[in-house]
């Protein structure tokens, strides 16, 4: 007898839909705040490194305990505390005090996201069929895209109209929707009572993780070689490696590292991070460029990446389709190609180009990553079954931040980089910097030197991003599977229920089938 999908499913989605852009808007908005807390707070540099770094070291070490939480306490409930955990915090830090009163609450919010991300990827799979599941991870990826326009533009009208504890305030409302959604909509999932607790796991999963992303971070100020980049990076690569020994001789690990084995998972995370990293280091170029360039304000600049929204949302919304027809392995191959195209376009800005060419080439961009983002995602999510989806959901989504923040980093390395070499000593700091210089000595060559190094470090960071496009196109080909996963005839009763195939045969032979 056939299982017949929860009548509800597609609400439930609505109430995750909610959830994520409570945590992008406040990803998105901080940056414009920070001008205001420092003379507010009378917050320092380094403090104001805190307010935005403590967020994503808590959020990357805790998504892969958060998953092994929702996997034993049931994800609704879970979602439900992190939702109580996101809104407390964001009421916290609207009326903070003082610098460590803040720092504290954005740690806490750090937390309730950690909790959030992987609970909700995890969800998809328990919710909807293999054949719905790419429109449910593209209308979910598409509202996560729609805190990057709505964020900043809503932000930059409350700054002007209100204090800056007002951006956080935008949480509250967003917070209060969901919870009720996530309440009446969401179907609990299994729960794993008598599972242990992998202390062990916790502990160096954690430790490597933050370690990694605390190093990652500071490139961006002390550079590649500095003793506080590279002895992070290093003993979150050791701790990781301490990790997988510890995994391998658990007896209920944290991780089930067969995972890895199964080509869906293990590829679609890979090309997800791919993904990632050259989104993450575009968005961290693009509004400086707007900026610095086009002469843009924070708002402006946000208008100027409603292309690239507009181009990921048309991707998202025939990426199920699209794969439908031609397989999982030539949808993500045309995804990448046009990303790739898109950045090489943009690899050709030179100072004299305007909005129309960075419309231009940001909506192939987006239109492409809209194609790939939720195809790879798919192939991971479905290689997970409902036991372990929570902790698999939570490796996939600490992978891909991790490889976000590297970008952002490495790419941001190379821009600073290239255009420093170009530029005299007073103009060295930031491209707003040497404006600022050649501004207040009166320099229009000056302005122009700093203007055309910057681009030409814009462009060298978009042909290096569309190099790993390349690769993502040459990795998509070879290893992604040529035809969409289907529901196995017959599978075990929590499967059925779940409507996911039945994936640990799979993974223990590392076979796609």
């Amino acid at each position: 007898m056939s299982h017949q999908p929860n009548s509800r499913r597609w609400w439930a989605l609505i109430a995750l839909v909610l959830t994520s852009l409570a945590v992008g808007f406040d990803v998105t908005i901080l940056n414009l705040a920070l001008p205001s807390m420092a003379e507010d707070l009378h917050a320092d540099n380094a403090q104001l490194q805190w307010f935005v770094t403590i967020y994503t070291l808590v959020l990357a070490a805790g998504m892969i305990p958060a998953g092994m939480v929702g996997d034993r306490f049931g994800r609704k409930r879970t979602l439900l505390v992190a939702l109580v955990i996101f809104g407390v915090s964001s009421l916290v830090a609207a009326y903070a005090p003082s610098t460590g009163i803040f720092i504290a609450a954005r740690a806490a919010l750090g937390l309730g996201a950690a909790l959030i991300m992987p609970t909700m990827l995890a969800l998809i799979p328990t919710m909807f069929t293999a054949k719905e599941r790419p429109k449910a991870i593209g209308t979910l990826a598409g509202a996560s895209m729609l805190a990057f326009p709505i964020g900043p533009l809503l932000g930059g009208w409350l700054l002007n109209h209100f204090w800056w504890g007002s951006v956080f305030l935008i949480n509250i409302p967003v917070v209060v929707l969901a919870f009720l959604a996530v309440a009446a909509w969401l179907p609990e999932s299994q729960r794993e009572r008598g599972r242990r607790i992998d202390v062990g796991g916790v502990v160096l999963s954690s430790a490597a993780v933050t370690a990694l992303t605390y190093g990652l971070i500071e490139i961006g100020e002390r550079g590649w070689t500095d003793a506080a980049v590279f002895g992070p990076i290093l003993g979150g690569m050791a701790g990781l490696a301490l990790f997988v020994v510890w995994e391998r001789r658990a007896g209920e690990p944290l991780v089930d590292l067969s995972l890895f084995a199964n080509a869906r998972f293990t590829v679609g995370t890979a090309l997800a991070t791919l993904a990632n990293f050259t989104m993450f280091g575009v968005l961290f170029a693009l509004p400086q460029y707007f900026q610095a360039n086009l002469g843009t304000d924070a708002m402006g600049s946000s208008l100027r990446l409603l292309p690239l929204i507009a181009g990921m949302l048309i991707g998202m919304s025939t990426a199920a389709r699209l794969s439908r027809m031609i397989g999982p392995k030539l949808a993500a191959g045309l995804g990448f190609v046009l990303l790739t195209a898109g950045l090489f376009w943009g690899a050709t800005t030179d100072t004299g180009s305007g909005t129309g060419l960075a419309a231009a080439w940001t909506a192939l961009y987006g239109l492409g990553l809209g194609c790939v983002l939720p195809t790879v995602m798919d192939a991971a999510l479905g290689a997970l079954s409902p036991g372990n989806a929570g902790v698999g959901a939570a490796v996939n989504q600490s992978i891909r931040t991790l490889g976000g923040s590297f970008g952002a980093a490495v790419l941001g390395s190379i821009l600073t980089s290239v255009y420093s070499a170009a530029v005299p000593q007073q103009a060295r700091e930031s491209v707003f910097a040497g404006l600022a210089a050649a501004r207040s000595a009166g320099s229009a060559s000056l302005a122009d030197t700093v203007r055309s190094a910057f681009v030409h470090g814009l462009d060298i960071v978009l042909a290096t991003s569309g190099g790993l496009g390349l690769l993502g196109v040459l990795v998509a080909l070879a290893w992604l599977p040529g035809t969409p996963e289907r529901p196995r005839p017959s599978t075990p009763r929590h499967a059925q229920e779940a409507h996911v195939p039945d994936t640990r045969g799979a993974r223990r032979s590392g076979g796609v089938h």
